[in-house]
């Protein structure tokens, strides 16, 4: 516990400050930030094309089920608005999530996920993933979108609120998803 105190003390000031500066943004900066951003570096334009691979559903530690999964991710019309459907190929349930990236601040690094019913995830890019952390109802989720060289690994985790120890809670992992998903177009 006294090492978890003194991470958290050094790291404290480094949090405080990004916090700080995330409040005193307006949306003129996310507009200037996007103009003066050369499209080839955002995160999107990396991930361009048609993409397959095989996610892996594992509940209680134990591998559940599995299904082929097709990701698009293509430009639009819009600048900074991006195609970010997946399409899970499963004979008995199939389904469409079809939905629109959105660069919200290039700068940070910071994006929307737009579900298209008025749901809107926050993500972070950070040396080449995005990252979300969310909660629905109790349930805590996080998601992760990894670009490596050849291949693009999307997670899911979710869990519940476990207890809480000297000030310190704990979350459980009951179900992950992850699919590692390689260019095929």
């Amino acid at each position: 516990m006294r090492n978890l105190f003194i991470i958290l003390f050094v790291l404290y000031p480094f949090l405080s400050d990004a916090q700080e500066q995330d409040k005193t943004d307006s949306p003129s900066d996310s507009q200037q930030g996007l103009t003066g951003l050369s499209e080839s570096i955002i995160f999107p334009e990396k991930c361009l094309g048609v993409w397959e691979g095989m996610m892996y559903i594992f509940s209680q530690g134990s591998l559940r089920d599995s299904v082929k999964v097709k990701f698009t991710a293509a430009k639009t019309d819009i600048k900074g608005n991006f195609v970010w459907k997946t399409e899970y190929l499963s004979p008995t349930r199939p389904m469409v999530k079809d939905y629109k990236l959105v660069v919200d601040d290039p700068v940070k690094g910071r994006y929307l996920l737009d579900e298209g019913d008025g749901v809107k995830l926050r993500l972070y890019n950070i040396n080449n993933k995005l990252y979300s952390l969310f909660k629905v109802n109790d349930i805590y989720l996080t998601s992760s979108t990894e670009l490596f060289d050849d291949r693009l690994v999307f997670e899911v985790t979710s869990g519940k609120e476990e207890g809480e120890t000297q000030g310190v809670k704990n979350y459980s992992f009951s179900n992950v998803q992850r699919v590692e998903l390689r260019r095929i177009d």
